[in-house]
């Protein structure tokens, strides 16, 4: 068997594993480093390649970043910055048609510009915005639906884990990908607004209503969310005009948050210790899944496959954008069954090479980042898609009342607008790659 050969038997072996439920970092670990070991054949190769992964994958610098994001969501959840930003919103939007529902996409963009997760920002804002939905009136699965698709902005409005992820694999900046979600975030939260008063308006019996809030207490809730804001333009901003590295940037950010939490007199001991567990059980939880992929995307790369598929498409002579469209169907049917993080670091070091082998009448660098934030809106639709989107699943966790179907249903509207921002982004980059100098 040839190399080639060696390297396309391992998807499916690879797909067979993730099916029957083995851990995904596990998974492609397994295929990894049993791929080497039949392609190196000496037994002294393998176990210095072994050796050599392990030290290259780790003693990436970019990777701390990952575990300051992480713990800056953590705190922002204990400072009850959550509750802060949906109390501003529902002051401003409450009183309009599915004007609640509205608040709780406006918060779950404004705690996932502190947060950098989607499941995390999806159950964090459920606990403070759900109770709400349920007292104002709203159906089951208007009520649960968008905070569901709410929660997808937690991973692209910057900044961003996967994004992080993607640009050590691609060799990009990490502050211009931060740039380059900041748009299409506004955009998608945009859009879910655009899609609750679709709903609202076609279904009016699902969608309670409530009384208008006076202005001073408007601007009492506006003041409470000071915090959100100076933590957002001091690690995004700072990493943006050179004051600091995005490493740096996440370790402000993550000290800001816990200042605050501390000030706010939510901090305990308790908590504290809580938040550094969580943080440190994510963290390794996610290194493995990089050390994983590392060693499966290194057999790739000894196997030769992501050239070989890259010539494979040229040769055949497909238009750009035909590729571009395939890839991102695959993303969106594999988003549903996969975690984010999983897709991009397996389909990643397959497709980049693909793609910046085409011609977009872009720069490299402009394909890059261009490419990047498609693929992280469309997994992230993969999130909310039935039957088997994950922040479905933690909506429906949280409230058992509501029937899993009527979630179902009143999701696709949020699909529908996923499904349009993606063919706009699509057809103008320039959308996407406004904010980044050039």
């Amino acid at each position: 068997m040839s190399m080639l050969e060696l390297g396309f038997l391992s998807f499916p072996i690879l797909l067979l594993m993730i099916f029957l439920r083995a851990p995904i970092g596990l998974a492609m670990l397994l295929c990894g480093s049993g791929g080497l070991w039949l392609a190196l054949g000496a037994p002294n190769l393998f176990l210095s390649k072994l050796k050599s992964e392990t030290y290259s994958t780790f003693s990436n610098y970019s990777l701390t970043i990952i575990p300051m994001f992480l713990l800056m969501g953590q705190f922002a959840t204990v400072s009850g910055m959550s509750k802060a930003l949906f109390k501003a919103a529902e002051a401003f939007l409450g009183h309009r048609k599915g004007g609640v529902a509205m608040a709780a996409v406006g918060a779950c963009a404004g705690f996932g510009a502190i947060c950098g997760s989607s499941l995390a920002t999806a159950a964090t804002m459920s606990r403070v915005a759900l109770p709400e939905l349920k007292r104002y009136g709203y159906s089951g699965g208007f009520s649960t639906a968008p905070l569901a698709a709410g929660g997808t902005l937690g991973i692209l409005i910057p900044p961003s884990v996967i994004l992080v992820i993607y640009a050590i694999l691609t060799e990009q900046n990490i502050a211009k990908l931060f740039l380059a979600a900041f748009i299409p975030g506004v955009l998608a939260a945009a859009g879910y607004m655009i899609a609750i008063s679709i709903y609202a308006r076609l279904h009016p019996d699902s969608v309670g209503a409530r009384e208008p809030v006076p202005w001073d207490e408007r601007m009492r809730a506006l003041v409470d969310v000071w915090p959100v804001l100076i933590v957002f333009l001091l690690v995004v901003g700072g990493i943006y005009l050179g004051w600091f590295t995005p490493t740096e940037g996440a370790a402000v950010g993550a000290a800001g948050t816990g200042v605050i939490a501390l000030l706010s007199g939510n901090m305990s001991w308790a908590l504290f210790r809580e938040s550094i567990i969580a943080t440190a059980t994510s963290t390794a939880m996610i290194f493995f899944i990089v050390l994983g992929a590392g060693f499966y995307n290194s057999f790739l790369a000894l196997t030769q496959v992501p050239q070989e598929l890259s010539a494979m498409v040229l040769e055949q002579g497909f238009a750009p954008l035909t590729v571009l469209i395939v890839i991102l169907f695959f993303y969106l049917l594999f988003g549903c069954v996969m975690d984010s993080l999983s897709m991009i670091l397996l389909t990643v070091p397959i497709f980049f090479p693909v793609i910046t082998a085409l011609d977009f009448g872009l720069t490299p660098e402009q394909v890059a980042i261009w490419f990047g934030i498609l693929v992280l809106i469309v997994v992230e639709v993969g999130l909310i898609t039935p039957p088997v989107g994950m922040n479905l699943f933690i909506i429906n966790n949280m409230d058992r009342e509501t029937p899993m179907a009527a979630t179902y249903r009143s999701v696709l509207y949020f699909i529908a607008s996923d499904v349009v921002r993606v063919a706009i982004l699509v057809a103008f980059p320039a959308i996407t790659l406004f904010l980044i100098p050039a």
